[in-house]
């Protein structure tokens, strides 16, 4: 379990403490930290290949581009408009939550947000009161655990590993549950992980939730990046009965390549989206019109481009895991969903590697990216040591190429 929101310390006067307790208490974002240090290495000159952000390296749809280039043009679009979300984007997400996952929902049960990010902060905030614990299976998105701090609850870690697919089971989350306990979360397709649960586990831990009266925070911003005979569960599509206490997190950042765009949303229950809504127009008012103007065209189109970047995906996913499998000391689990692969590199700790013996996934991941000029992500940030995480999101050939330097610097590895 981790700790409770830090107290600040009532020995110093409140006008000598420089920032709060509570931010303070904030860490960095590691994914952003690894990419950002990748491009600065790169800016410097140096042929660093980033395995870090979890970032499409396509280009947004050109229809959804000219979208926003028209919405520029129209004056409308130059003033404030509704705090959650512009009324025909919120239908749009309503028709496409119906298209895509079978879940019907009205417009009024969402609310359009400054990316996930800002969506699961919100979600959590307008749900948890002080002490109330939200489970988390681990490894988990380097930002759960953060949101659930910031909106004054405790997130209790359920961690998993490459035996069971790093999925939780029903037994994990009774074991984690406590008298406290209001949310779980549920993520599939899985960041770092890329795990896919089956329809039957999702449906048996929705049950369990229903049968303790919690409520489920399920982020399906990956619904559509699942490969082979894997597939997508969307949980209150499933089990009807759990929408009044699920909330549902997604945004077009990932399916359409519009990481930049910045626009994500909250669906729930009316009285939840209308406390998050107001909650919003305190904190940052109304998303930007003219990306909110972009979403609808993507989330109104067709998805042959989505099809197009899933065919990449999915060969570059292939790819990885045999490359990455082909090193010593490496055991990396094929994932069914998302852009990532996460290795087991407990094989390597301890180990020599060019007259240095990293003890720490973090120390390796330093180690690699020092000597080979490879940029990953190490398991410490997703709350389980001893794995490291590679998005396959980038070009195919950086992806031989950076893969490929990570060959022949493990394979130096000594006892």
């Amino acid at each position: 379990m981790s700790a409770s929101t830090p107290q600040p310390d009532r020995s110093i006067r409140p006008a000598d403490r420089r920032v709060s307790a509570r931010i303070g208490a904030i860490a960095e974002s590691a994914t952003l930290a690894v990419d950002a240090k990748a491009k600065a290495l790169k800016a410097a000159g140096r042929p660093v290949i980033g395995f870090g952000a979890g970032e499409p390296d396509f280009p947004t749809p050109d229809y959804i581009v000219e979208a926003a280039v028209e919405a520029c043009r129209d004056p409308k679009n130059h003033r404030y408009t509704p705090a959650g979300g512009l009324p025909e984007l919120k239908s749009a997400i309503a028709a496409k939550t119906l298209r895509d996952s079978g879940y019907e929902v009205d417009a009024s049960q969402v609310l359009v947000t400054n990316g996930g990010k800002q969506a699961i902060y919100e979600a959590f905030a307008a749900i948890l009161d002080p002490g109330d614990e939200v489970i988390v299976p681990a490894p988990y998105w380097t930002t759960y655990p953060e949101s659930v701090q910031l909106a004054g609850g405790v997130p209790v870690e359920v961690v998993t590993d490459e035996t069971t697919g790093y999925k939780v089971s029903v037994e994990q989350l009774e074991a984690a549950r406590t008298e406290n306990t209001k949310v779980v979360l549920f993520v599939s397709p899985s960041n770092p992980t890329g795990a896919v649960y089956t329809e039957a586990e999702a449906e048996a831990i929705g049950r369990w939730a229903l049968e303790h009266g919690l409520w489920v925070l399920t982020d399906e911003i990956y619904e559509h990046l699942v490969y082979g005979d894997a597939s997508f569960t969307s949980l209150p599509a499933l089990l009807p009965e759990l929408a009044d206490k699920c909330i549902v997190v997604n945004g077009v950042a990932k399916t359409y390549a519009m990481t930049g765009w910045r626009v994500g949303w909250v669906i729930g229950p009316k009285d939840v989206i209308k406390a998050a809504t107001n909650l919003q127009s305190h904190a940052t008012s109304n998303v930007s019109n003219v990306a909110q103007r972009a979403a609808i065209a993507a989330v109104s189109g067709d998805l042959s481009a989505v099809h197009e970047m899933r065919t990449a995906f999915d060969r570059r996913r292939k790819t990885i895991v045999r490359m990455l499998n082909e090193i010593e000391g490496v055991y990396c689990p094929e994932p069914e969903g998302a852009f990532y692969v996460y290795p087991s590199v407990k094989g390597l700790l301890g180990k020599e590697i060019r007259g240095r013996r990293p003890e720490s996934s973090g120390e390796l991941a330093s180690l690699i990216l020092d000597e080979a000029e490879v940029a990953a992500v190490p398991g410490e940030a997703f709350g389980t040591p001893g794995y490291l995480r590679f998005s396959y999101a980038l070009g195919d050939a950086d992806l031989a190429e950076g893969i490929g330097r990570l060959q022949k610097l493990l394979g130096e590895a000594r006892d």
